[in-house]
């Protein structure tokens, strides 16, 4: 790609993102959404945050499924899952997977 279409590309997603942002503040009132996709958009955050995660944490960088008790990441997940099911609370999962994680990649735990 040419410096120019690089460009045009960033400035085309920017406006995208702009106005897939503002469209329910620009629309106001005049659109309602369905009580079901509303109980059905509670689950989205959950739902990108497992798609963010799954990969990096089941796969090995050279794409293969890893499952193994080697997998640092697994472990931490594994560990945050029990996390979460005790506490359940969001926030407090992450801060306290990504501790266990560097724990368990210093040698610590």
């Amino acid at each position: 790609m040419s410096e120019i279409e690089i460009w045009v590309t960033i400035g085309v997603l920017a406006l995208a993102t702009a106005c897939a942002r503002c469209a329910f503040w620009l629309l106001g009132h005049h659109v309602t959404i369905p009580k079901r996709v509303q109980e059905m958009l509670r689950y989205a955050p959950g739902c990108a945050l497992a798609a963010i995660i799954a990969p990096d944490v089941l796969l090995s960088p050279a794409g293969a499924l890893a499952l193994e008790a080697g997998n640092l990441k697994l472990m931490a997940a594994a560990g945050a899952t029990l996390f979460f099911v005790w506490r359940r609370n969001m926030l407090q999962t992450i801060v306290f997977g990504m501790l266990l994680f560097t724990a368990l990649r210093l040698g610590l735990a």
